[in-house]
């Protein structure tokens, strides 16, 4: 009973999103009944989305259960979980798969528009009902993708003895919580696409609507980031390459959406802070969550083929690409005929912080651009039999071009006024990190000198901007300083450090690919590793074979290194487990691969220099946009008591007291 009754709440959730939107597009456009009959339609919104919200959440939390309990009587339960996974695995199982995560993007799409109706009051409520009938309009469509298409809770029969199991790549503690974190990034712009299109339908483009919008994009952003670093990582200790970016398509169909969010944020905060750039934050908007349908589409309609592609129906991918016709077409036409209507907001000096912001947004919608065209070109030109492979040789040159310049004038930025400013104002604070850019030029041309550009570039630029960042805090009450401004500073120091680990990687790394017999000794950059043993060790659902390697750096005390190389067996699968060791200046990186007919044993040992910098200077962007949200929400409230303690006074002020 525990599918049926979660097919049950979904089809209630999706009838409450179909009521969601007609009472809403009623109330704005109906021109029959009395207007306190559309006042009173229009009342029915906010109640709705909440309820909606809650079925959707209840109907996902029976899927959750179905796999905890291992329901193999469900289909999905069957093809995707097993008796012997671990409990962690059986839960991660619920959204690890195609239905599941569907079902999870538009269940946290009703919780969002939920809390849209529970908290905004920021805006005219003809503007909310707007939002929360697009927000509606954007749910139905997943909701009839998982009824008609892919539903989560169908019946297999006869039941069989035991599961398939998880994909043995995706059972990793990490990688449990990678999807849903990029999902409620996702999500997150599909609420500022709805802002956009309620903005659009009622013309109420202003600084109201960018600080209505600007905290779920700021969130968006924020898991985005956490979830593409946590992806990263993922990626460089489980895979066994030793890369942490390959420029996978999926790898891109997650970074498309956070550069739009990115520049949204920034063309956000113009808009609310100084009325300018209305048009801009507009398409942005558009854009955003264009970026996640596309990543969507390329994930889950079985064009690729990747540990993270679930559906390979093209019945699926056919329904995802209409869905992504209807939204970004409608959206776009929407876009076209209300644009003219939209004035610019202020004006602004080519020398001014709005100015760099816009510099900036420019170059990330040139890098979105690039990434875009190199991320669709091969799947079209291998539908017209011409099989083509872009790669690194591509995307990092070509995304260079604008990243460097984009660092340099994220530097400047900061200490530009706004609206009209002049350089040689600034001049004097761009000394220090101007310096330290150019030592760090000389010397690592000096030191190393048949290092490659971006590398060198990228580490110059990177401590220079480093500096940069901080100086805003200069001669200021650093108790006093507001979170937003600590979250600018945080989120930029922590992009310098990791560029700075990216050129590092790139520039220094040592790689060895040798085949050693168990007692023998290989050196790595600084480390020699010894070969002591290979035994085979059992998990609750594995086996492996384990490499004991002592390593010591510098002939220093030896550190224990266990790669293993593990069989699953449900479903059957080998999987490499590397031994990672960190030091404060980088990452001993090992892997056991097979057994030669010689008695050796495959091994491959990276040295990376500086390399944790890479996801310890995402977390720290991360960490700057959370300290922005939080200052931004503490801030609202500030100005919410204040307004209803001014409203307390008047109430109470005698009748005839004029003060």
């Amino acid at each position: 009973m525990i599918a049926e009754i979660g097919l049950v709440l979904l089809w209630l959730a999706a009838a409450l999103a179909m009521l969601q939107l007609l009472s809403g597009a009623w109330s704005l456009t109906g021109k029959d009944g009395t207007d306190e009959l559309r006042a009173e339609t229009a009342g029915m919104v906010r109640p709705v989305a909440v309820m909606q919200g809650v079925l959707a959440a209840l109907s996902f939390a029976m899927l959750a259960w179905l796999f905890v309990r291992t329901d193999l009587s469900v289909l999905l339960v069957a093809l995707n979980s097993h008796s012997d996974k671990p409990f962690i695995f059986k839960l991660a199982g619920t959204w690890g798969n195609h239905e599941g995560s569907m079902l999870l993007w538009a269940t946290v799409m009703g919780l969002a528009g939920a809390l849209v109706a529970l908290v905004e009051r920021r805006l005219p409520e003809k503007t909310i009902v707007a939002t929360l009938a697009a927000q509606a309009f954007v749910s139905l469509g997943f909701y009839a993708f998982l009824l008609f298409s892919s539903n989560p809770f169908e019946r297999i029969s006869p039941v069989p003895a035991d599961g398939n199991g998880l994909n043995p790549l995706l059972q990793d503690i990490g990688l449990a919580f990678h999807p849903p974190t990029l999902y409620f990034g996702y999500v997150g712009l599909s609420v500022a696409f709805s802002f956009a299109v309620g903005a659009l339908i009622t013309r109420e483009v202003g600084p109201a609507f960018a600080r209505a919008m600007r905290p779920w994009v700021l969130g968006a952003w924020i898991f985005l980031t956490v979830g593409i670093t946590a992806g990263s990582y993922w990626a460089y200790y489980e895979l066994g390459w030793g890369g942490w970016w390959f420029w996978d398509p999926v790898e891109n169909a997650s970074l498309m959406p956070w550069l739009a969010a990115t520049a949204l944020l920034h063309s956000a905060g113009v808009l609310a802070a100084r009325d300018a750039l209305r048009t801009w934050t507009i398409m942005l908007g558009v854009v955003a969550f264009s970026m996640s349908m596309v990543g969507t589409f390329l994930v889950r309609s079985g064009i690729l083929t990747s540990v993270h592609a679930f559906a390979v129906d093209p019945e699926r991918g056919s329904f995802i690409l209409v869905l992504l016709a209807i939204y970004i077409g409608g959206a776009l036409t929407l876009f076209g005929l209300r644009a003219a209507t939209v004035t610019e907001g202020k004006q602004f000096a080519a020398v001014s912080r709005e100015a760099s912001l816009v510099f900036n947004n420019v170059a990330l919608t040139a890098i979105l651009a690039i990434v875009l065209l190199g991320t669709l070109y091969p799947l079209v030109t291998e539908a017209f039999g011409t099989r083509v492979s872009i790669g690194p040789p591509y995307f990092n040159p070509m995304g260079a071009v604008f990243a460097l310049p984009m660092m340099v004038v994220m530097a400047i930025g900061p200490l530009l006024r706004w609206r009209d400013d002049r350089f040689g104002r600034v001049g004097r604070a761009l000394i220090l990190p101007g310096l330290a850019t150019i030592a760090v030029l000389v010397a690592t041309l000096v030191l190393a000198p048949g290092i490659g550009v971006l590398p060198l570039l990228g580490l110059a630029l990177a401590v220079g901007l480093a500096i940069a960042s901080v100086i805003p805090l200069f001669g200021r009450n650093l108790r006093r300083t507001p979170l937003p401004i600590w979250g600018m500073v945080v989120s930029h120091l922590g992009l310098a450090v990791a560029v700075g680990g990216m050129a590092s990687e790139s520039a220094f790394s040592t790689e060895r690919l040798v085949a050693a017999q168990v007692g023998d000794t290989v050196t790595v950059g600084p480390w020699s590793i010894e070969l002591a043993a290979v035994e085979p060790v059992a998990g609750p659902n594995w086996t492996a074979l384990q490499a004991d390697m002592q390593a010591s750096y510098e002939g220093g005390a030896p550190t224990q290194m266990l790669p293993q190389s593990r069989t699953f067996t449900s479903p059957p699968q080998t999987t490499s487990e590397s031994a990672l060791h960190t030091r404060w200046n980088g990452q001993l990186y090992t892997v056991i691969g097979e057994l030669g007919e010689d008695g050796r044993w495959q091994l491959r040992l990276w040295w990376k220099p500086f390399v944790p910098l890479i996801w310890l200077g995402g977390l720290l962007v991360a960490l700057g946009g959370a300290l922005a949200l939080v200052g931004r929400i503490i801030s609202g409230w500030r100005r919410q008591y204040q307004a209803r303690r001014i409203a307390m006074r008047r109430e109470e002020r005698p009748v005839g007291d004029l003060r």
